[in-house]
């Protein structure tokens, strides 16, 4: 077992990966009691070069761990509240005369940054999310004809209000999809609710921000994922992601099932996942570690089992329970 050990340190080096997750882990908890799952899930994302989308109600920290986690990287960041009134070019940018040179000139709108906040997603009407969806998944914004790629790193952090719902527009399915995990934020314990308090009354006037430190470089960023991408995968858990995924189709709790791109992310989220691990390999619980925030926002149930108040976890979870665990 030492010689194994031994072998894959040696064929990437993932120690570097793992201290760096750590560490961000270590100055987001600075702030953010509990949520272990969560930040975990963002380090993820962020190795994958996904999106993220964030649900849960007001008032547990949403916000404030994106804009802190974006904080712990050296890059730019911008945030930018949805609304109903809001249009493409108050996000995109947008051309205007300059009266010295007798042309149009594109002044870059708010989401030519790297991290990316969107409070309340569902607040912007169709077109301004249809504007954003080009942006999510070439990378890049087209104006006048012209386009203009995005800087990497990309990432889009999005959150949404799942209770409220008067004003809001729902997400369309080809758009939930290209999140690579939808996250779901509960309310702390009684517990973590005694630390958050003790921490905020300690912490005095000091604003969150100023106590986070950056800890990756883009440049340091870029060589982790492609430690990712040398990841080994064995065709046995290829075989194992694809038949929970082909499961969702033809489910009978559901109504619409996960598409193959949900397969794809599932493998890079199993890599990422078996990285931070010091692994060099993936083992099938990576790939169980990733699925509910990969599927729950691409599965539909059917009219009856919602309304007998079934949750797309317990499917998830009978659909990987049915699924031979490779060996």
């Amino acid at each position: 077992m030492e010689n194994s050990d031994l072998n894959f340190n040696s064929r990437i080096p993932l120690e570097e990966l793992n201290n760096a997750v750590n560490q961000i882990k270590q100055e987001l908890g600075k702030v953010i009691i509990g949520q272990q799952n969560f930040m975990e899930l963002l380090v993820v994302s962020l190795l994958v070069d996904g999106h993220v989308l964030i649900e849960g109600v007001p008032g547990i920290a949403k916000t404030i761990t994106a804009k802190l986690f974006a904080k712990t990287l050296k890059t730019e960041f911008s945030r930018i509240q949805f609304t109903p009134d809001l249009m493409p070019s108050d996000i995109l940018g947008t051309s205007i005369f300059n009266v010295k040179e007798s042309d149009f000139e594109f002044k870059k709108g708010p989401i030519f940054s790297n991290i990316i906040l969107i409070d309340e997603i569902n607040r912007a009407p169709a077109k301004t999310q249809a504007a954003l969806f080009e942006t999510m998944e070439e990378r890049q914004v087209t104006v006048d004809g012209t386009t203009y790629k995005m800087a990497s790193p990309f990432m889009v952090l999005a959150t949404q209000n799942p209770i409220e719902q008067e004003g809001t527009y729902a997400l369309p399915e080809a758009q939930l999809d290209r999140f690579v995990f939808k996250i779901k934020v509960d309310y702390p314990s009684i517990e973590e609710e005694v630390a958050i308090i003790q921490t905020h009354h300690e912490r005095k006037a000091q604003r969150p921000e100023e106590l986070i430190k950056a800890i990756l470089l883009p440049k340091k960023l870029q060589e982790f994922k492609n430690n990712v991408h040398d990841i080994i995968v064995e065709e046995k858990i290829v075989k194992y992601i694809a038949e929970i995924i082909a499961k969702t189709r033809n489910h009978p709790h559901l109504y619409l099932g996960a598409s193959p791109r949900a397969s794809i992310a599932a493998l890079q989220a199993a890599k990422a996942f078996a990285a931070i691990s010091g692994r060099d390999f993936v083992i099938p619980e990576d790939v169980k570690k990733a699925l509910i925030p990969i599927l729950n926002h691409r599965i539909i149930l059917t009219p009856e089992r919602e309304m007998e108040g079934i949750s797309t976890e317990s499917v998830i979870n009978m659909i990987v329970e049915s699924v031979e665990i490779p060996r």
